[in-house]
Formats: C-alpha cells, structure tokens, sequence
C-alpha cells in the first residue's frame, strides 16, 4: 500500500523526499536528529573552534614546509569552495586551487573564478577535459537511468585533486562540505562519488568512447593516497560561523562573487540536472534537503523555507533555453531524450560496484584484522 504522505513537524523533508523517512510521536523525522546528532560533534564554535582551527593551520603549514602548496582545494566558484579559499588565504594557508573544467561553466561561474583566484592571488591549476569523452560517460550515466549522474563531474574532480595532490607531496585536502548548509541528504539521492568499478561498469555497458583525459580514482591511486601518502580532507568551514545569507554577502564584497540563484547553479548542466532532471524522472527537489539544513542550523524558518518551495524550479523561459542548450550540447533529439527521460529508474547497484578484497573472497576474511595491523603500520 502507498504510504500516506508526511511531512517533518521541523524540517520539510517528507515521504515523497524519502519513502523511507521516520517520524517520531511528535511528527519530527530522523533527518533532523541526524543534522543535531553531526552538529554537535562536528560542528565547533567560539573559543573551542577557533583553537581547534588554529591547532590544524598550524599542522598543515608544518607539512607543507619546503613545499610550493601546503593544502589543496577544489574551485567551482560556488559559495562554498569561494569561502574555503577565502578563509584559506585569511589564515595564512597557500593553496593550490583546482577547478575541473567539463565543458558546462556558466559565464558568470567563469567570471567569478577570475575574480576569486585574482583577488585571493591563487595559483589556479584548471583540467580541462576532452569535450567528446567527457559527454560520452555522461550519456553513460542518463542512459543507464541512474540517480547521481553528477558522479561523472564529482569523481572527476576528486580524482584531479589527489592526482595533483600526490604530484605536489600535499598532505591536506580543503573540502567546502560542512554541516551548516548541506549536511541533510538522503542516500537514496546519491552513490558514492569514488567509486571507480562502478563508473567504468556504466561507461562500459552505454559508452563508445574510451577514456583518455578524465580522471580515475582507481585502486592503485586510492591505495597510495591513502596509505602511503595518508592525504587527509579537512572540512574547515565546521571551524568557523557558517552563515550562508551572510557569507554570500562577504564574498560579493570581498571578491566581486555574483549570485547563480541556486545551490550548484554555477555549472548549467547540474541546474538542469538538479531542476528538470531529478523532479521529473526521480521525484527529487533536492531543494528539500538543502532548506531542511538550513532550518536546523537556525538559518531559515520553516515558513520561509515552504514559501521557496512553492516557487517553480524553472521558469518556463528559462527552462526551454537550457532544454534547448543541453539538448544540443550532448547531440540528442528531444525523442531521444524524452525516451531516456522514460526509462524505469536503475540502482547504481544494478551494476558492478567497488568491493574490498574481502568481500570478494570471504575465505580471507579471517585476515582482516592482521591486514589492518599491517596498514597502521
């Protein structure tokens, strides 16, 4: 039987978000006791937060000692990896920052990463990707009607940081993730972003074009980064006050930052993505969990939040200018792409996923601990 629908007593997550959402005799969801669960543990303020952050300056400018970079940062010119840099450069860190060129950058996305790299004085390292492969492995991703497509831009990114991150011997990766603003988000939403076996499984049953110039996190890679190198991922905005009315405010002064109107806007195929794509085949406004957050970090009511969930994701203008580009940036015919649009929604797990050698041979696993003891050392 359907389940009859709900929404949180707090948060405006709901059954249609997450079929799986639980509420308490009180009518408020698990998501919001999650959000205050990672709050209090990861989030740090006053006189504890600056202490712990100025404890963790101080490590990664001793490990980048000698070294052209101390820390690492991916730049897509959001708010979020605009504000890292930011309080990167306000605290005396010397970053290299990244930006993951896919073929899909606003204008204004190109602008303000001219002004945040001239401003901040950044060494900017910039990938640009061959167009062809790139569209080819996205194209994977619709047709194998999966959820997160988003993985092919993501894992691209990462895997370019920890390439670099190796070349420059740098031992800290500056990660815009934070609890304030984005901790809510359904799993059901996402994959996870690294896994390698997965993506290729995909490419491999839709694609035709081989990888040449993006980015793999494979094993051997993940391996060396991790255990040889033991490059850590420091979520620095949970060290400082996050408020992102406020830090929009600061950057548009500070550095000449303009506004995309949307979380992840700045790239034109993930606002198409994000708010055609994701509502129409999946039933997703990840609007949702984006407000949710912001409610349980005291930055938006709930009232404020429902008023902007009844505003359109697109405007009907707007939507059939990016209809129309999208469509003809990825070759496809609106038949082809309604065709896609209409195909059943798969499990990423539909397809070959990334396992651990023991859980590929069970028969090893009684060495697991000794494995462990191994790597620590």
């Amino acid at each position: 039987m359907e389940r009859p629908y709900q929404q949180c007593a707090i948060t405006v997550m709901d059954t249609i978000a997450d079929d799986d959402i639980r509420f308490d005799e009180k009518g408020v969801c698990n998501y919001y006791y999650d959000f205050r669960k990672a709050e209090a543990e990861q989030v740090f303020t006053g006189q504890q937060g600056h202490d712990k952050l100025e404890s963790l300056v101080a490590e990664i400018k001793e490990a980048g000692k000698n070294k052209p970079y101390d820390c690492i940062m991916g730049l897509s010119g959001g708010v979020d990896s605009t504000y890292v840099a930011y309080q990167a450069k306000k605290l005396g860190l010397r970053p290299l920052a990244v930006h993951f060129d896919n073929g899909w950058n606003s204008e204004l996305a190109v602008k303000n990463i001219e002004n945040i790299v001239s401003r901040l004085q950044l060494d900017l390292h910039t990938l640009v990707v061959d167009w062809e492969e790139f569209k080819d492995i996205q194209l994977s991703y619709m047709k194998a009607s999966v959820v997160d497509i988003e993985v092919v831009s993501d894992h691209g990114i990462f895997t370019t940081l920890y390439k670099l991150a190796k070349k420059y011997k740098i031992k800290y990766i500056l990660s815009g993730n934070n609890v304030a603003t984005e901790y809510i988000m359904p799993r059901s939403w996402l994959f996870n972003k690294m896994d390698h076996v997965n993506l290729r499984a995909i490419h491999k049953r839709f694609g035709t074009v081989p990888f040449k110039t993006y980015p793999v996190y494979d094993t051997a890679l993940k391996k060396y980064c991790h255990d040889i190198l033991q490059i850590r991922t420091v979520t620095m905005l949970n060290y400082v006050p996050y408020n992102k009315k406020a830090v929009k405010e600061l950057i548009a002064k500070e550095l000449g930052w303009r506004d995309y109107g949307g979380k992840h806007y700045e790239s034109i195929f993930t606002k198409f993505y994000q708010a055609y794509i994701l509502p129409t085949k999946f039933h997703i406004d990840k609007r949702k969990a984006h407000l949710s957050t912001l409610i349980g970090s005291g930055q938006m009511t709930k009232e404020e939040a429902l008023k902007e969930l009844a505003q359109p994701l697109y405007t009907p203008e707007a939507l059939k200018l990016d209809y129309e580009y999208v469509l003809k940036k990825l070759g496809l015919s609106v038949e082809e792409f309604e065709a896609i649009m209409k195909l059943p929604p798969k499990k990423h797990t539909d397809y070959p996923i990334e396992r651990g050698v023991f859980d590929r041979y069970p028969v090893l696993r009684p060495l697991k601990p000794l494995a462990r003891m191994i790597r620590k050392v």
